[in-house]
């Protein structure tokens, strides 16, 4: 029987909702689900510890990470597209996947077992730190991603696994060897075995970030025995991703049963590869591309705003290194718990309704949760003391903590929620729209998206933060909710826009292709 006659086969009954997938794909699909829960676990795992490491670093804060991500994440992503886009030109498929992954690896597990031991000696002391901070005011959150240099790199980093690694080199590897009509079975179903990553490293980073302070270890000795636990888990999940990535290349990809290159596009005559400047004009000359972008931009300024106030609330309630990555952990574990449940229903979304009516549920899901989040944060303003912070109002008694412990663990849920209904609605449906491009596009129209505008997305969501705590001096992100709210439903209307203007051109392009 033909591979096309066996796609068009109907499941039925719970096989329909639970499990999509035709005995003869397993040998491609399970392998794929593999790769996506490796990466997924550790981004978990680098997301919650970039955060607990910066936000609790000596003079910092959770208003830090808008300024490093605005100065330092912007740049390096831009010069990360500028290299990986030089890099399609010189080597294959593989051999790119492979050339972009291990420097990550490999600084991750230098970090744990290296790095972090020699912090004393690379960074400012908290002294000069402090004493940098009252001299310039102006740069009161900016001293500390300096004097914390290295912190700021692993930050860095890890934020670009997500766009390098899960955006970009996953999808990218999927898109390449996925027909439409198969996505729109895998790809929720991808998300769906991805998620349980979550699950193995959210309770991961819990255990490990609360066991080494049971050991009778200072606060700093613990904390450095959990990054070496963490970061050598990191170092794990990735030999064996890279390890299924190679096993496929030769046992999968070589059969026509799972992968057909003339089908997929790239049996057709190659055009001559195009430079560094000629592809960024191609990419930002694209209407499609610049849709695909206003979707990424959409949601990275959304949660980047709504996190910043939130972690802010947790160094409130939870200052310590350690216990502030356990809840990291803990919004982990929850949103893979979500997100599991999500991607059945995602993936049933995906095959019953319209990409439009699909590519919709996250901006709508994601607005309401996030004005909740920040209509308990205004509550609790009102009930701080005029011309005081809720820290000091805590530290004075003048002020319940466990109103604010609420607010995080509201804004917890809200993450969570949102998080699974990213992983498994908006991705498989941005991923979706780049099948029908051409190779060229699909490879470095993805990378300028994915890379520049996911973390474009993010440091405008940091740029905001950045102007407001310039132009109210003094203040504190959570101080400011009633500004945020409304810029938040302005970027959201955009985000609906774009969506609508999209499914147009989707429909368009696959008519025909199921």
């Amino acid at each position: 029987m033909s591979e096309k006659r066996l796609e068009k086969a109907e499941f039925t009954g719970w096989r329909s909702i639970l499990w999509p997938i035709h005995d003869h794909e397993l040998k491609k699909f399970l392998p794929m689900g593999l790769i996506m829960f490796c990466v997924l676990a550790i981004y978990t795992v680098l997301r919650d510890t970039k955060d607990a490491l910066v936000v609790t670093a000596p003079g910092s804060g959770a208003e830090s990470l808008a300024f490093l991500k605005g100065i330092g994440v912007t740049g390096s992503a831009i010069l990360f597209m500028i290299m990986y886009t030089k890099a399609a030109n010189i080597f294959k498929r593989e051999g790119l996947f492979y050339i972009t992954a291990v420097p990550f690896l490999a600084f991750f597990g230098c970090f744990g077992y290296i790095i972090y031991p020699l912090k004393d000696v690379i960074h400012m002391t908290p002294e000069t730190i402090a004493q940098y901070q009252a001299a310039y005011p102006t740069l009161h959150w900016i001293i500390p991603i300096i004097g914390n240099w290295t912190y700021s790199v692993f930050y860095i980093l890890s934020e670009l696994w997500g766009s390098a690694i899960l955006s970009l080199l996953f999808w990218q590897f999927a898109n390449a060897i996925t027909p439409v009509i198969q996505a729109k079975r895998f790809y929720g179903m991808f998300g769906f075995l991805g998620n349980f990553g979550l699950l193995l490293s959210g309770p991961a980073v819990y255990y490990l970030s609360q066991v080494t302070t049971t050991m009778g270890l200072s606060k700093t000795e613990a904390w450095g025995l959990s990054l070496k636990y963490l970061m050598g888990l990191v170092v794990f999940l990735g030999s064996i991703f890279l390890a299924t990535f190679y096993w496929m290349n030769r046992a999968v990809l070589t059969d026509k049963r799972y992968y057909d290159p003339e089908a997929m596009g790239e049996g057709k005559k190659k055009k001559e590869k195009l430079s560094v400047m000629q592809s960024l004009k191609v990419i930002a000359t694209s209407p499609y591309l610049g849709l695909i972008a206003m979707l990424v931009l959409a949601y990275g300024v959304s949660i980047n705003i709504f996190e910043g106030v939130w972690k802010g609330q947790i160094k409130i309630a939870f200052p310590n290194e350690n216990d502030y990555n356990a809840t990291m952990g803990v919004l982990s574990t929850v949103t893979g718990l979500i997100a599991i449940t999500l991607m059945l229903v995602g993936s049933n979304i995906l095959r019953r309704f319209s990409w439009r009516t699909a590519a919709l549920i996250t901006p709508v899901v994601l607005l309401v949760g996030i004005l909740i989040f920040f209509g308990v944060i205004f509550y609790n303003n009102t009930m701080t003391p005029e011309g005081m912070k809720i820290a000091e109002a805590i530290a004075q008694g003048m002020m319940n903590k466990e109103l604010v412990v609420f607010a995080v663990f509201l804004g917890l849920g809200v993450n969570a929620f949102g998080k699974a209904v990213k992983y498994s609605l908006f991705d498989p449906t941005k991923e979706m729209a780049y099948i029908p491009l051409d190779p060229e596009l699909k490879t470095k129209g993805k990378a300028a998206v994915d890379v520049i505008g996911g973390r474009g997305g993010k440091s405008g969501g940091a740029y905001i933060q950045i102007g407001l705590l310039t132009a109210f001096a003094g203040s504190a992100l959570y101080q400011l909710v009633h500004i945020i709210a409304p810029i938040l439903i302005i970027v959201v209307f955009f985000w609906i826009l774009s969506v609508f203007g999209l499914s147009k051109k989707f429909k368009a392009l696959t008519h025909g292709q199921g």
